[in-house]
């Protein structure tokens, strides 16, 4: 029971509680609010009983609390007590070397976009992360009007560094499990018809980034696979091309700089491709430009990336960021419909398909997808020719042809 008495201090009446902290005595002075003047006894001590009896239970209370705490954590991972943000930048740090360049730096901004804002300010310790805290995460996330492709991100950044800490028995359970994942959005890509097409190629005509924008048209190869083109790729006698590295941009230094990396999104995704004649004439043209610049350059030219087909004048690689950029102005200042550099892959599907010439599992090869039912779910809904077939097929299923009846 907590102890006390009714004091007078500055001409009001104060309630003195007596406890102990750490098995030392404490004195707490709390305010009533009354003033000595005009306050009966009576009432004064009323008030200090009311506020006796409600410290009394909150201090129950958070010895409650703190035993439950006690009891809860006893024997508990010391990773356990980190705080949450703490212990994500932890995980983060440790899974890097298992990481891919752009999925470490994919996950590296969506924890210092949302998740560390986010749950920064509730102070929450790993341990005490639970389900209902993901649920409300998720939802500021489509509060700010992102798709469940969005959430689904993030729920797979949590779900894995979660399943860490209860691999390594840190935690016992996975809050992130008992969160039920967002069905993904269907997904239908921009693309330029054929007339568009030939539009955007005059517009980009002599433009530094000419060589790149038709070899994703043709090939629908990712803005990665295209700046990732190397001259050995190349394969003029046989003709062909081959997709086996990728340009990515990276933090070095507190720097992005473009990075080159072996390591393509899928094992599909390296394939070999016929050399489209017009390509070909493009590399050529290429690689004259690419001499013409050394000689005039001379050692200012850089001589880093003298196996890359997409540089700059001077030698360097285009940046990732550039090209999208660029690409964007390209589209502004022409007045062409927007798209971006990333629908050149949905525009060479696109037309692949209404060729009617070309199967999905034809393209699903081309564009480097590591199943069928990726390319099918993304481009299902334009494979008009099969729908004709289909049409054709049921038109002459239940066709009746009457009986001739004799005379």
């Amino acid at each position: 029971m907590i102890t006390g008495c009714l004091q007078q201090k500055n001409g009001f009446y104060y309630a003195v509680l007596y406890t102990k902290v750490d098995g030392k005595r404490k004195c707490k002075w709390i305010p009533t609010k009354l003033p000595v003047s005009g306050t009966s006894n009576r009432k004064a001590q009323k008030a200090f009983e009311e506020i006796r009896s409600e410290f009394e239970r909150s201090e129950e209370e958070r010895l409650k609390k703190e035993a439950e705490w006690a009891e809860l954590t006893k024997n508990t991972h010391p990773d356990a007590l980190l705080p949450f943000t703490d212990y994500i930048e932890k995980w983060l740090t440790s899974a890097r070397s298992s990481l891919a360049t752009t999925t470490y730096q994919s996950y590296s901004s969506m924890i210092k976009a949302r998740i560390i804002p986010h749950f920064k300010p509730l102070d929450l310790q790993l341990l005490e992360v639970t389900p209902q805290h993901i649920e409300d995460f998720y939802q500021t996330i489509l509060d700010d009007d992102c798709t469940t492709n969005t959430v689904i991100h993030y729920h797979a950044i949590l779900r894995k560094a979660m399943q860490v800490a209860v691999k390594k028995d840190i935690i016992k359970k996975n809050p992130v499990d008992k969160v039920q994942r967002p069905k993904k959005n269907t997904f239908h890509g921009n693309f330029y018809n054929e007339n568009e097409m030939m539009v955007l190629f005059d517009a980009i005509s002599g433009d530094p980034l000419e060589l790149c924008v038709k070899i994703a048209a043709y090939y629908g190869l990712r803005r990665s696979e295209v700046l990732g083109l190397k001259w050995d790729a190349i394969d003029m006698e046989r003709k062909a091309i081959s997709v086996n590295h990728k340009v990515i941009e990276a933090e070095v230094d507190g720097k992005f700089v473009p990075v080159g990396e072996d390591v393509l999104k899928t094992k599909s995704s390296f394939r070999t491709l016929p050399l489209i004649p017009a390509v070909e004439q493009l590399l050529l043209e290429e690689k004259e430009k690419q001499e013409m610049y050394r000689r005039l350059f001379k050692k200012s030219y850089c001589r880093d990336y003298l196996d890359y087909i997409c540089v700059d004048q001077s030698g360097k690689l285009l940046r990732p960021n550039y090209v999208t950029e660029h690409f964007s102005w390209i589209i502004e200042k022409y007045g062409l419909r927007k798209i971006r550099f990333h629908d050149l892959r949905h525009t060479c599907a696109s037309l692949l398909l209404s060729s009617g010439a070309v199967t999905m599992k034809d393209i699903q090869i081309w564009l480097g997808h590591s199943t069928f039912s990726t390319t099918a779910d993304i481009y299902a809904h334009l494979d008009y020719s099969s729908q004709e077939k289909s049409a054709n097929v049921m038109g002459e299923m239940f066709v009746h042809t009457p009986k001739v009846q004799s005379a």
